[in-house]
């Protein structure tokens, strides 16, 4: 088939490598001009993808960057991966609507088109829908299809990929929802089918706000065992020895990413707009999360005045800028408060990141450096956000004076975790 993925971020360009391996011919179409131009020479900026196999598939010509419109005429299905942020609490779906509009130019019967971008439950329906029928003169449903197929990209997470991690499809009706299904089955392993394209939606933001909502409950709890003289850590090693009723989860710096700071929000929007209600365990976790940053720069702050050091004039090197391990994703990162944080309070911040190498994610009053024994020795303290598998803990525990460890991956007479 001809394929179109609208977007070529962390979710679209996986995707459209994925089905250009798969045997289809895709256009990768993305409105950033630098970015396909990137493409086009074979340079990959997403983890997932790497620089040989898309220039591998850009020289096939299976796999086509471009940022001209007129590059999508003739597809056989399009799929919709661009971002859906919040603009003072407020989704913000200004790409999904550009989107549509410019997919309804070239949108013939029997076409399909899937949306990916994570959304409120109605936003397929509701505004997808119609403004591919108001451009193209076309009817959903009959002469046309429609679906929604949440991503589920995991930066970095070499087991569940794009190819095995099951798939959610759906359609506006049977006959939608089977070529939605008959796409994604050629790219991924498994696919799951519901019966309604609010409850694919829906699904996506159940599966985000679970995790946010837990990922609160054990920060909090991290932050009152603290005071409480309670090693967290090994409370929840204990409970995690029972082998049903409980699940896993760790405390952190915070969250980042599109999914947990973002995505429950989108949820607890569309209640409070359409209900007339407070999604309270949202609103909850938000706050919880949102100030987990804040709660590491105290606990630095603390441990300085006991050494009788002033955060002001103290050098702090961060080790790592992503918002999770072996990623070089550094949106919404919790790294990225806790630096603007302690430079206002007139720390020299200095972070070592080799994953994230794109300038605008990173704050310019921070100095980037590699991770060597002199930086470690010559910091006032360390503080690990992201336990990428590249740096060496040895040595941050040999020649770090203070660490304080967001990920508890050292030990030591040195070192404190959150």
């Amino acid at each position: 088939m001809r394929v179109v993925i609208v977007g070529q971020g962390y979710v679209g360009l996986p995707l459209a490598v994925r089905a250009a391996r798969a045997g289809h011919s895709v256009v990768g179409f993305d409105v950033d001009d630098e970015r396909i131009k990137r493409l086009a020479a074979g340079e990959s900026y997403v983890d997932d993808v790497s620089s040989a196999d898309l220039r591998e598939l850009v020289d096939l010509g299976t796999f086509q960057p471009s940022a001209d419109p007129r590059s999508c005429a003739g597809f056989d299905i399009a799929v919709i991966a661009v971002p859906t942020p919040l603009r003072e609490g407020t989704p913000d779906l200004k790409y999904i609507e550009e989107s549509a509009r410019t997919l309804a130019r070239y949108l013939r019967p029997g076409a399909t088109v899937a949306l990916e971008s994570t959304t409120y439950p109605g936003t397929t329906t509701d505004l997808v829908a119609p403004l591919l029928e108001e451009g193209s003169g076309l009817v959903a449903g009959d002469d046309f299809h429609l679906g929604y197929s949440p991503e589920r990209i995991d930066p970095g997470n070499r087991e569940w990929t794009l190819e095995t991690t099951p798939k959610v499809v759906s359609g506006i009706n049977p006959a939608s929802l089977e070529h939605v299904d008959a796409f994604y089955s050629s790219v991924v392993a498994k696919t799951v089918r519901v019966s309604d394209c609010k409850v694919a939606e829906l699904a996506k933001l159940l599966e985000n706000t679970f995790r946010h909502v837990n990922i609160a409950l054990v920060n909090e709890l991290a932050v009152f065992a603290h005071d409480l003289g309670i090693d967290v850590w090994e409370a929840i090693d204990a409970a995690s020895s029972k082998p049903f009723g409980y699940l896993r989860f760790v405390p952190g710096p915070g969250v980042g990413g599109h999914c947990l700071p973002i995505d429950p929000s989108y949820l607890s929007w569309r209640v409070q707009r359409t209900l007339g209600q407070s999604f309270r365990f949202v609103e909850l976790a938000n706050d919880i999360n949102n100030h987990m940053p804040d709660y590491v720069v105290r606990r630095l702050v603390a441990a300085l005045n006991t050494q009788r050091k002033a955060v002001n004039g103290s050098t702090v090197l961060l080790l790592g800028l992503a918002y999770k391990k072996n990623s070089g994703d550094a949106r919404e990162s919790p790294a990225r408060r806790v630096a603007s944080l302690l430079l206002d309070m007139g720390a020299d911040v200095r972070a070592a990141d080799p994953h994230v190498v794109e300038d605008a994610q990173v704050d310019r009053r921070v100095t980037r450096v590699s991770l060597t024994a002199t930086e470690l020795a010559e910091a006032d303290a360390v503080v690990l956000l992201a336990d990428h598998d590249v740096f060496d803990l040895d040595l941050v525990a040999e020649h770090a004076a203070y660490v304080l460890d967001t990920r508890r991956r050292l030990t030591g007479p040195n070192v404190e975790t959150i």
